[in-house]
Parts: structure tokens; sequence; C-alpha cells
């Protein structure tokens, strides 16, 4: 692994971006740990030989994209505009995600995701019911479903206690006024899973977007989300943490030698236990457990609750 000099940490030699190598002492490159255990832990004398480079990078990529789903908290953050179609297209690297919150007059509205589904696909049929197909045999498919134009055009009723009709309340408006069936702000018997005012949304995995109720159009969305740590397949810019550098070894001793025949059980459960031994001190030394934390944590212990 190469050093940098204070100007190239700092300026990055002078060409832009200025800011690329800020940080990047934290994490050691896939390159190098792939270099790394081919040169010291693949050879006649040890007890893993005879392996190529494609599966101990193979190997790596598992061990990294492991961590990041589990103990990683390197969470990514992308804001949009939702569009009057209410939907949020996912980031490629997208692999589940942390929150989901509206950003507005300057504060995050946490979101609740909507029970219900607010999202189908509709087949065109005849008069008959029956499903109409292309000269190919295809499903001849809607652009929009009933479900999907009612709730762009916020017309789709909700169980949620949001925007509604009058002032977010179901009632029945006769000759221009409105009556309801209790008097309003009484609400008794409330469902906390479904007392939200604001927006909701559900996500389809499959299509790859988030759908929004109608209270989301124009709005500012800020997507919280895990990736793989992949980068979108460039090798060169997958990196890992330092603290993380010996079980990545440790992962790929097992993975090698679990896969492989004519290994003695003892051996495999013996990297097997270092492998799990060595995450959890690496996931002790990235807790951040501080006590100037924990102490402002434990100021309001003696709090009166009235």
């Amino acid at each position: 692994m190469a050093y940098l000099t204070g100007y190239q940490y700092y300026e990055n030699s002078g060409t832009a971006p200025t800011n690329q190598n800020w940080g990047s002492y934290q994490y050691v490159s896939l390159e190098d740990i792939v270099n790394n255990f081919m040169l010291i832990y693949n050879d006649n004398l040890q007890l893993i030989n005879n392996v190529t480079r494609y599966q101990v990078l193979f190997f790596a990529k598992r061990a990294i994209q492991e961590l990041n789903y589990d103990a990683f908290k390197e969470v990514k953050v992308l804001e949009l505009d939702v569009s009057d179609q209410l939907r949020f297209v996912l980031p490629p690297d997208f692999v589940n995600y942390v929150r989901i919150s509206m950003f507005k007059d300057g504060m995050l509205y946490p979101l609740s995701e909507n029970i219900q589904i607010n999202s189908a696909t509709s087949y065109l049929q005849d008069n008959n019911c029956d499903i109409l197909f292309d000269v190919n045999g295809n499903i001849l498919q809607a652009e929009f479903s009933t479900v999907d134009r009612e709730r762009i055009a916020g017309t789709k009723k909700s169980i949620y206690l949001g925007h509604g009709p009058y002032n977010g309340r179901e009632g029945f408006c006769v000759d221009g006024c409105w009556y309801f069936n209790y008097r309003i702000g009484a609400r008794f018997g409330l469902n906390t899973e479904t007392a939200n005012i604001n927006p909701t949304y559900r996500i389809d995995k499959k299509a790859g977007v988030i759908n929004f109720s109608s209270g989301m159009a124009n709005q500012l969305c800020v997507l919280e989300y895990v990736s793989d740590g992949m980068e979108n397949g460039d090798d060169s810019a997958v990196s890992v943490n330092k603290l993380f550098e010996d079980y990545i070894y440790a992962y790929i001793k097992y993975a090698i030698l679990n896969s492989k025949l004519g290994v003695q059980e003892y051996i495999v459960n013996r990297v097997r236990k270092d492998k799990s031994a060595l995450l959890r001190n690496a996931k002790i030394r990235l807790s951040d457990i501080h006590p100037g934390r924990l102490l402002m944590n434990l100021r309001g212990q003696a709090k009166w609750i009235k």
C-alpha cells in the first residue's frame, strides 16, 4: 500500500476533485486485500495453496458484502424531488433502506410504510373481461392501474390519519355543509399503527421504485439506505475499513477451506471460529462507545416526569 504525502492527501496533487483522498487512510482497497492474501497466505508451505486469484477476489467481495449488510454503519443518503407520479426510483446500489423522510421547512419528517397496497399492475381486457394480447402473445398492460391513478390523483382513501376530505377527517358533505360521525377532535380507540399525518410509502423492490401517497407530490424525499459496497461493479473503488482487514483474510481462508475436498473438519471449525472472533472484535472496535456520549444520555435519568 502506497502512503500519500500531505499535498496528495489535502489537495490531490492539484487535480480535481481535491477532496478525493480525504479520509482514505481509514480504508484498505480490494486490490490490496487480494494482493496481500495471494502473497502471504497462498503458498506451498501454507494451509492454503494453489488458489487462483479470481477465487480470492470472489470470496473477498462476498466478505465485504456481508460486512455491509451486517456490521458497517456507512449509510448512504440520497435526496430527490418526487414528481406528480409520486414515484422515487431506487439508486442502482440499493440493497435495503434505513429510513425514508420528507424534507420540508428545514426539518426531516420520518415517513411510515403503508401496510395497504398502493400500486398494482393492470392487464388490458375486452368487454367480456378477457385479457388482451399483442401479436407475439404477450399480455398488454396499462400504463397505470386504477389503484395507481387514484393514488396519484389523491382520491384513494387511506386508513392513515393524514390529509382527508376535511382537515384529515372522513365525513359527508351535504349542500356545502360537512357532517361527521363523531365530533372533530374526538378519536377514541385510536389505532397507533395508522396514527400518522405524514405521507406514506411502499417499496416495490421488483419495479425498483418507492410509491408514495398523494401528500408527497412535489416534495423533497431523503432516502437513507444500505449498499453492498461493490460501487456499481468498479473493483478499483471498492474498499473496506482497516478494522475489518483481518476478518476479510479469515473469511477468505474459511470460504476456501470449507469448499475444498479432503480438508479435515477440525481445520474448518478452527478457521470458522477465528473468523467469528475477528468479526466480533472488529464490531466492538467500530462501535464508537465513548464515555462522553454515555454521559449525555445518562443526564436525563433523574428528570422528573409529571
